[in-house]
């Protein structure tokens, strides 16, 4: 028996009047994912915990079994892992956004129109870059997908007790990092940071990139902002943990990144970029083919273009999307034999937030053995009659490894 756990990031939202009060997930047309919820057990989950508005990383960690209160240190050492470097203890990581700045020094674009291609080009410009009076310190970038990079300082006398410079919006300059512990390694990083967020925008404004992008009406990605700092943590083997051999396929470095640190292959997709044009025949391959062909018995799959509509505020692109992961996606999935599925959210992204909520995501298990409910839709409103009702994303592992019978005993 084998088992996967397919996360459709932010795929939970809100009702909304331009869909007749209904849900993207309800307004969809989902024949598959309908047929999951009618031959399965549904219900509804807080990854955390209800009314805690969880963030990919969190909701993660906590649905493969650990407790973010402990695991968690911030977003930077989980993207850094995730893009491939290699981080050590004492290292002090950053997820990153290339961003546009006009010539005020305000932000224009958060993500620099959503950039695709040839950052790596940008990124060896930025590692050439030496601050004065910190030359004792390493500043290490490195590209993931779409608009996201990493930034690592390593080097003695550092703290992640710093703000974030990302100002969270458009029309305001960087913020001003600040040390938020009184130690002089605090004061240390953010003097560093806010001198490098500077001088990544006077290195890149005029790279022949940005000003063919210029050109072509495309926002520059003129200056990094690095966000979500942390230290390197201490994790538990997944495998060791469950007795498992475990994989992921996921489409964002953050995900990647928390699977390394579990101690996860990775399995990559070509053409997989996190977004709504993401290729969900390539990814949906790869899944089917590692099920079928490979030694591993669980599998971590994270999609995340719904996430990205949410955040967008687009409705059409977030309908259209589920409505394609359900067409090129879960009409294979649902032919796997030998095989518990469980599809679900990491959190919700409400597209009249254009951000996470705290809102419960609904939940569907397939597999042989399973307790079929009488519920028929795979939505939001649907899914709380279901016969798993409401649980926490802690429980998801223990749940899959009882219905793989994997699940050790506990007492006599």
């Amino acid at each position: 028996m084998k088992g996967i756990i397919l996360i459709m990031d932010g795929i939970g939202d809100r009702p909304l009047k331009e869909l007749d009060n209904k849900t993207p997930l309800q307004a969809a047309n989902t024949p598959n994912m309908d047929l999951m919820a009618e031959n399965g057990i549904n219900g509804i989950m807080d990854s955390i915990q209800p009314g805690i508005r969880p963030g990919s990383d969190t909701a993660h960690i906590s649905i493969l079994g650990y407790n973010p209160h402990e695991v968690y240190t911030g977003r930077g050492p989980f993207e850094a892992s995730g893009v491939g470097l290699d981080v050590i203890p004492g290292d002090i990581a950053f997820r990153c956004n290339f961003s546009t700045v006009n010539d005020d020094y305000i932000v224009t674009d958060r993500r620099a129109g959503r950039i695709r291609d040839n950052t790596a080009d940008l990124i060896a410009k930025l590692n050439e870059i030496v601050i004065k009076d910190y030359e004792d310190v390493k500043i290490i970038f490195k590209e993931s997908t779409g608009h996201r990079a990493v930034l690592i300082l390593r080097g003695k006398g550092l703290s992640d007790k710093v703000s974030d410079a990302d100002p969270k919006k458009e029309g305001k300059s960087p913020k001003e990092v600040i040390a938020i512990e009184d130690t002089k390694e605090a004061r240390k990083t953010s003097d560093l940071l806010n001198k490098l967020v500077r001088k990544t925008y006077e290195v890149l404004k005029d790279h022949p990139l940005n000003l063919k992008r210029i050109e072509e009406g495309e926002p520059p990605a003129n200056i990094i902002i690095p966000r979500g700092v942390g230290l390197v943590p201490k994790v538990e083997s997944l495998n060791k943990k469950y007795n498992i051999n475990s994989a992921c396929i996921a489409e964002t470095g953050l995900i990647m990144g928390i699977a390394r640190f579990a101690g996860m292959e990775i399995i990559e997709v070509d053409g997989a970029t996190g977004g709504i044009d993401t290729n969900l025949d390539n990814i949906t391959e790869t899944i089917v083919n590692n099920v079928n062909n490979s030694d591993h018995d669980f599998f971590l799959i994270n999609i995340d273009g719904a996430d990205e509509a949410g955040h967008d505020g687009n409705t059409k692109e977030k309908v259209e999307f589920i409505e394609k992961v359900d067409k090129v996606v879960i009409s294979k999935l649902i032919q796997l034999k030998d095989c518990v599925i469980i599809l679900t959210a990491d959190h919700s992204t409400p597209i009249s937030l254009m951000d996470h909520s705290g809102d419960p995501v609904p939940l569907v298990i397939n597999g042989p053995g399973i307790r079929i409910d009488n519920v028929k839709s795979f939505n939001e409103i649907d899914a709380p009659s279901g016969g798993l009702n409401r649980i926490r994303g802690s429980d998801i592992m223990n749940i899959l490894m009882d219905l793989m019978n994997k699940a050790p005993k506990f007492g006599a």
